[in-house]
């Protein structure tokens, strides 16, 4: 039993470095544009390394299955997640030598190497917690890996913030910073190394994929899908570019005025706004009197918050004005009350909101523009499982196919947050944020044309469940 413990706990773990490490590169932007001198477009350039890796493995993946066979089942799902967390150590440890060089294109390489073993890991670790025990169960325990993927995303820029530039209130602003790169890099190595040694003497569950695959893209032929395949891309590009270009935000003197070493606990917010919604979401797999369940949809969320508020006051942060966003965070949770479990309501709603608060923070400044900005987290936050449920339902033996080429889509976080880098430059960074507006704008569409598309098709509307 103990062995079996601590190997679920070393299988968990590799959500929380997923986002550990992607909330991180909030930090690493405007660490990079300043020490290289780039433009926001140049600095977003973190981003398109790092997400172009996710979609590069993932096509890898696709066009040999459909080549030669799954090569996951024919080498073992144990061993294929070893070796993804040995591709993402091999990636951790190249920042040392990238920052001793002093080269930005080498730390973008080291990225990149890191994403793709990310890629690697998320076909096969989202099976494996499923089968880690009974299959009745799996929603669950899958619930508690994406519990501890967005913890990673909260703590992760706090985190890496205090090892580069120290206490908040006294930061280190000299020039150490990129060799201050390299002490987080060699933890985050041994770190993948202990993970991938607790799995290779674990026993782990057999998991095998024995569905015949498709040599053709009949799945293209669904609208739900290949709009849902869009409306992937940009989900996964708007929740990523509202915090890569927080920092050139923060800059700004009628929002904040703050340099990139007093940044973190806002880019933690934002991240620990997808982890209150996803918190709030995951109620659903509980069988909760309606009652209880009505009181922990509003009792959750502060909850989380409050983790937020305690990670970030540890580290020295002035956290009092956190208080602002609690109205946020109400407004949130009324929503997920309304929406109920009804995929495509809900991310109507979300959508509209976040459509409001994007259009709110465009014509505002100050903690209102901010903080209405930063509440894109919490209404992103349970936009996946909502657009992934709608574009594969009716599929039918094409659902693995779309289902594939759906996780190809996280290519948005590549994409987006460079074009909104460019309108950075261009214009400025407050106005750059009009691009959420179009963005959370196609989703609302796109919940609203679904509904017609199953009319047509004569197929069932679904009415899974929205929590992730």
């Amino acid at each position: 039993m103990q062995k079996l413990q601590s190997s679920f706990v070393a299988l968990i773990s590799v959500f929380f470095f997923w986002g550990f490490v992607a909330a991180s590169n909030g930090i690493l932007i405007p660490l990079f544009k300043q020490k290289f001198i780039l433009t926001q477009f140049q600095s977003q350039l973190v981003d398109l390394a790092f997400y172009a890796a996710y979609a590069i493995g993932s096509l890898i993946y696709f066009f040999t299955s459909r080549a030669s066979g799954d090569p996951i089942n024919k080498i073992g799902y144990k061993k294929s997640l070893i070796l993804g967390l040995l591709i993402s150590a091999s990636g951790s440890l190249l920042f040392i030598p990238a920052a001793s060089l002093n080269s930005y294109p080498f730390l973008l390489c080291a990225l990149f190497i890191i994403g793709l073993g990310f890629a690697l890991q998320q076909i096969v670790a989202n099976p494996f917690v499923i089968n880690f025990g009974d299959k009745e169960t799996g929603a669950q325990r899958l619930n508690l890996a994406g519990g501890i993927n967005s913890f990673g995303t909260t703590i992760g820029p706090v985190v890496l913030s205090y090892a580069l530039f120290g206490n908040i209130n006294t930061p280190d602003t000299g020039s150490g910073g990129l060799e201050q790169v390299k002490t987080p890099a060699l933890i985050l190595f041994l770190l993948f190394m202990l993970c991938a040694s607790i799995l290779w003497f674990s026993k782990l569950p057999s998991v095998a994929n024995s569905e015949k695959l498709d040599k053709d893209l009949g799945a293209l032929k669904f609208p739900q899908l290949k709009l849902g395949m869009i409306a992937i891309f940009v989900y996964v590009g708007v929740e990523v570019t509202i915090q890569s270009n927080l920092g050139a935000l923060l800059a700004m003197p009628e929002i904040k005025g703050l340099d990139h070493t007093h940044i973190s606990h806002f880019i933690s917010l934002y991240w620990g706004s997808l982890m209150i919604g996803r918190w709030t979401g995951s109620l659903a797999v509980f069988n909760f009197k309606r009652g209880t369940k009505l009181l922990m949809q509003f009792v959750t969320p502060l909850v989380a918050f409050g983790v937020i508020c305690c990670v970030n006051y540890l580290r020295g942060s002035n956290v009092s004005d956190y208080v602002l966003y609690i109205p946020y965070i109400l407004i949130a949770s009324l929503i997920f009350v309304f929406s109920g479990e009804n995929p495509a309501r809900t991310l109507l709603i979300l959508s509209l909101t976040a459509c409001a608060m994007m259009v709110l923070g465009l014509v505002t400044t100050g903690n209102l523009a901010l903080y209405s900005f930063i509440s894109g987290g919490l209404f992103c936050s349970v936009m996946w499982p909502c657009i992934f449920a709608l574009a594969i339902n009716g599929l039918g033996n094409y659902t693995s196919q779309g289902s594939s080429l759906l996780v190809m889509m996280i290519l948005g976080g590549a994409i987006i947050p460079p074009f909104q880098g460019f309108l950075v430059d261009t214009f400025n960074p407050h106005t750059s944020y009009i691009i959420t507006v179009v963005c959370f704008a196609y989703l609302a569409w796109y919940a609203r044309k679904v509904k017609s598309i199953f009319k047509k098709q004569g197929i069932d509307y679904i009415e899974a469940p929205a929590a992730h």
